[in-house]
């Protein structure tokens, strides 16, 4: 599993397995076998308020450090997994610094907000 996965995962919850809906045995007539698209509502994950729920949250501060981001919901938060947590989003050339580390944290929040999370609008680009 990526990184970006593992914290996706943390904040947002490990999804329920889908259970598989019975097949519908047709009926001869067209309108009653056409299929029906359901359009379910994406679940809006609050960002800020689940990371701050977290135990040690207060201790740590996850809003502007990308190191305490990932020691609070338990992944690895060394160079190696920060740089290739940089690579899975396109940057080859990150080296740890403080430059680095800052874009590096907006950019999780700017995907987690693309997934499906409600980020408050200072932690994003």
């Amino acid at each position: 599993m990526s990184i970006f996965g593992k914290i996706k995962d943390a904040i947002f919850g490990k999804k329920a397995q889908a259970q598989e809906a019975p097949t519908p045995q047709p009926t001869g007539n067209a309108w009653a076998d056409a299929p029906v698209v359901e359009q379910k509502a994406v679940p809006v994950i609050d960002i800020e308020s689940n990371l701050d729920a977290m135990p040690g949250a207060d201790k740590l501060n996850w809003r502007t450090s990308i190191v305490d981001l990932m020691k609070l919901i338990g992944v690895d938060s060394d160079y190696a997994h920060r740089k290739e947590l940089a690579i899975e989003f396109g940057r080859e050339d990150y080296s740890g610094s403080a430059e680095d580390n800052i874009w590096l944290h907006r950019r999780v929040m700017n995907e987690l907000a693309a997934n499906g999370g409600k980020v408050p609008a200072e932690f994003l680009d």
